[in-house]
């Protein structure tokens, strides 16, 4: 077991708050955006709204949550990862409150929309953050930790919906859901006291300075960056896009389809976040063991034949229990090598803004498919709807996964983080000076 925490005992004080606030922060997004979730068929009852706009109030967060990502990594390469973080944790936790004064669909639409801003720009500055805190060798660990949090939000926020749907009438249970969201901008107080800005962070951007040059927002689709760009986007379209077509609908699912009360459908819902979170650890180890692209191809496969017999086989309660851990270890570990990876995909001088279009690229097109499963099962069934989209996506992860090179173990020092004279440090008196950097020849 010693071993296995070495690479925590390692980090310095520092470091140990950022992997403090990195965890705190994600969850805490678990929480605010897995609340809607549960409350989705509250709102088909109570506002009469039909499957496609419930899809819909899904869809909007990510697609939003897309350009929030994407804005966000730009200002992280400008401003600094920690200012950029307190931003977005704030952003998100009082969009989410509001949505629970919401008074009709247009609201509630609108709200969604803004909540997706700051819970796009969290990881993506999160990520990179802890990305850039901790070596090569341990970074897979370390970031599929802090990843594991969003099944520790997602569990906070089954078993708030179980408690309060439990001691207020539904119209009411599900705005004090929203209402709690405001407890993430706590988080903000924590950050601005204890965090400070990854070295690697701002040693890049002082070199920016002292060179005097502006690395402007496209660098990442420059010649040299193009390819690694595109298929970085299309393995994070295939992660995500599997990945929201089950669980935004899972709950209704299970209410619609097996009838499950509000009490089985948060018993059920546990069992699949404890396998979640297990399967979050289970991958931030395989990862660093494995290597990037094979953790990703297992775990792709592993969820492809669990969506399969999830959506359309006729199975007993007590096998769809059973099923249930195995869905969620795969769904959720495939994401604990994401992160790593596109840290490591990216020269330093546009590390954030490369890691956060790739993954905002990804959750924009994924955010469709909670809307095109809604629309489609209208037609073909809930459960043949969901297995449809989510297996279309994996076969993306597997192209990507293939196509991609091997990261695992490689230091940011070698991928291009530049040093004060603008050269890799290690790289000896050949090394790339910092202007090749920038303009992505490496």
């Amino acid at each position: 077991m010693g071993t296995t925490v070495n690479w925590y005992r390692e980090l310095q004080l520092h470091e140990r708050r950022a992997f403090v606030a990195a965890f705190g922060g994600w969850a805490l997004d678990g929480v605010d955006f897995m609340m809607f979730t549960f409350v989705m068929s509250t709102l088909i009852s109570l506002w009469h709204i039909d499957r496609a706009q419930a899809g819909l109030l899904g869809t909007v967060t990510l697609l939003v949550s897309a350009a929030g990502g994407w804005i966000a990594g730009i200002l992280a390469d400008r401003f600094g990862r920690v200012r950029v973080m307190q931003w977005t944790i704030l952003f998100f936790s009082v969009a989410t409150m509001a949505i629970g004064f919401a008074q009709n669909f247009e609201q509630i639409f609108v709200l969604r929309a803004l909540q997706g801003i700051g819970f796009g720009g969290e990881w993506a500055v999160g990520s990179v953050l802890m990305g850039e805190i901790v070596r090569g060798k341990n970074r897979g660990k370390a970031v599929g930790t802090v990843q594991s949090a969003w099944a520790v939000g997602w569990g906070c926020a089954a078993i708030a919906y179980t408690i309060i749907y439990s001691l207020l009438p539904e119209q009411y249970a599900w705005r004090a859901l929203f209402w709690i969201g405001i407890a993430p901008a706590l988080l903000v107080l924590y950050i601005r006291r204890n965090v400070v800005e990854p070295p690697a962070s701002a040693r890049a951007r002082d070199a920016i300075a002292r060179g005097g040059e502006r690395v402007p927002f496209h660098r990442i689709f420059s010649p040299a960056l193009l390819k690694t760009t595109f298929l970085a986007s299309l393995l994070c379209t295939g992660v995500q896009g599997g990945y929201y077509a089950i669980m935004i609908w899972l709950p209704t699912f299970l209410r619609i389809r097996w009838h499950l009360s509000v009490i089985d459908t948060g018993g059920y819902l546990m069992v699949v976040i404890v396998g979640s979170f297990v399967g979050y650890i289970a991958g931030a180890y395989l990862t660093d063991w494995w290597g990037r692209r094979l953790n990703l191809l297992v775990f792709t496969i592993l969820s492809g034949f669990c969506i399969f017999f999830f959506s359309h086989w006729d199975i007993t309660n007590h096998q769809m229990l059973i099923l249930g851990f195995p869905l969620g270890f795969a769904a959720s570990g495939i994401y604990s090598g994401l992160g790593p990876f596109l840290t490591e995909l990216f020269p330093a001088a546009v590390r954030a803004n490369g890691q956060g279009f790739a993954y905002s690229f990804g959750r924009a097109v994924g955010a469709l498919f909670p809307a095109l499963v809604g629309r489609l099962s209208d037609s073909i069934g809930l459960g043949p709807a969901i297995g449809a989209f989510a297996l279309s996506a994996y076969v993306l992860v597997l192209i990507a996964a293939a196509l991609l090179p091997e990261t695992r173990g490689q230091e940011l020092a070698e991928l291009g983080q530049g040093d004060a004279a603008g050269r890799i440090p290690g790289a000896g008196p050949n090394a790339l000076p910092l202007h090749d950097v920038l303009n992505g020849d490496i």
